[in-house]
Formats: structure tokens, sequence, C-alpha cells
């Protein structure tokens, strides 16, 4: 299926903008899947990492709105914990601006520390949280789709993840800033109030498998519904290849939701 792709700012930084990806014919609005990157908060890592995923959703039939978000580091626009977490909760919200878009069926998916990004936009207020949420109003986000996500932030930065990125990012180690792991890490923020899929390789090496075990048994504990699948085979990037097996059980996933 033929594609067309625009770019829509939500917010007046070169960095606020997204990717809208289209179907080139549709007989009406499509449902649409938010895709939101990883590569550890990073300046060096952008959204073209989901741009092979958001090819793939138009092929079938679907739209895709590929957001980038402010980053750390370099050329990152003065990224930081709050930049990012409040980019990504505007572009959520920016949603319901979207043209040619299906607001009644919307799918949120983020591989890595998009993942992190995403569930904590979703996540709802919750007290004393200093982190943006968001509140599309007259969208229906039906599911939240985490790709070998970073979901329990304090073992990230206990571990070193990403060489360190967890106290890059958030300033600090979990003893030294502990109010922004609260509110930054899913895992803390259970029950995020929405449907969820969790996926992740048995062979990752960038993001250890056992996070996403531990956080999805942790949310269907608290309340929320939750699917985790084990990718055998897959490493950390196969996540967003949509040549491999765990895409195609996320897109069977989709297919029910979206339906």
């Amino acid at each position: 299926m033929s594609r067309r792709r625009v770019s829509v700012r939500y917010g007046p930084d070169r960095r606020q903008a997204g990717d809208l990806w289209l179907p080139h014919v549709a007989t009406g609005p499509v449902p649409l899947v938010v895709l939101v990157h990883g590569g550890f908060w990073r300046a060096a890592y952008t959204k073209r990492l989901m741009n092979r995923l958001a090819a793939d959703l138009v092929r079938r039939g679907w739209a895709a709105w590929n957001v980038e978000y402010r980053r750390v580091g370099r050329f990152g626009g003065g990224g930081s914990w709050s930049a990012s977490h409040a980019d990504v909760a505007a572009a959520l919200a920016h949603v319901a601006a979207l043209e040619g878009v299906d607001r009644e069926r919307v799918a949120v998916c983020g591989h890595s520390a998009g993942a992190q990004l995403a569930l904590c936009a979703l996540a709802g207020p919750k007290p004393a949280a200093t982190v943006p949420r968001t509140d599309p109003q007259g969208v229906d986000v039906r599911v939240a789709v985490s790709l070998a996500g970073v979901l329990d932030l304090v073992d990230a930065a206990d571990g070193r993840l990403g060489r360190g990125a967890v106290a890059s990012f958030l300033g600090g180690s979990p003893d030294a800033v502990p109010s922004r792991y609260a509110d930054c890490s899913p895992l803390a923020l259970v029950p995020i109030g929405i449907d969820q899929v969790v996926v992740h390789g048995d062979d990752d090496s960038v993001v250890p498998r056992a996070m996403s075990e531990r956080y999805a048994k942790a949310a269907a504990a608290a309340g929320d519904r939750v699917v985790l699948e084990v990718a055998p085979g897959h490493g950390h990037l196969a996540m967003i290849d949509p040549r491999r097996e765990a895409w195609r059980t996320v897109v069977t996933y989709l297919s029910d939701f979206l339906a």
C-alpha cells in the first residue's frame, strides 16, 4: 500500500514534532498507532529508529504518529527528565488534532526508553507527581505496547544500564533524587489504568527481560490487564524489526484492539 508522510509540530521547539504516516488512499479515518522511540533518552537516537515499524503499519492500512522529543546531550534540544516527559505527553495529547485518523481507535507503542516515557504519560494523575501526564480529550487509547521497555528505573540505575543512562537522565541516583524515580518509573506507577502488551526478547543484552517480567507481574497484581510475551531468540533491536516474529505478535494484538 502506498503511503504519505507529513511532519507535524506539537510544540515550538523543532524537536517537538512527529511524522504522521498515512495510507495514500483511505475511505475514511484509519486506526492510529503512536510510536515512541528509545535510545536511553540520548540525542544520538531519533525517531528514525521507528521508521520501519511506521511503514509496516501503513502497509496494513493503519496510520502511525512517529514522535520526536527533546533528549539529553548535545543537539538534544535541552532534554531532561522533565522536558522529555512533557514532550511525549504533549505529543499524545496532539493526537486529537491529527487529521485522517480514527481517534477512537488508538494504540501507543514504545521501545526501550520510549516505553518508559509512553507508560508514564498514560499513567494518569498520581499524588504529588511532578511528571506531566496526558488526557487527550476525545481520544480513546485502547492499548499500550512495551517493546523491551525500561520499566524499572531503580533497577536500571543500579545495574548501570546504558552506561549510567538513567542517572544521567534523572540527574542523580535513586538515593539522591528518589522522588524523580518514584514519578518516572512505570513499575512505581502501577496500575497504569490501560490494557498493556509487554514484549521482551529472551536474548536481550541491553535491557534484561526480567525487568518486563517483574513489571508485568506487578501491574497485573495492581489491577491492570497485562499480557506478557517473551520472544525467543530476539535481542534488543529485534523488537523494532518488522520482519521478526515479535512484531508479528504485536500486530496480532493491535488487530484485536483496533478492530
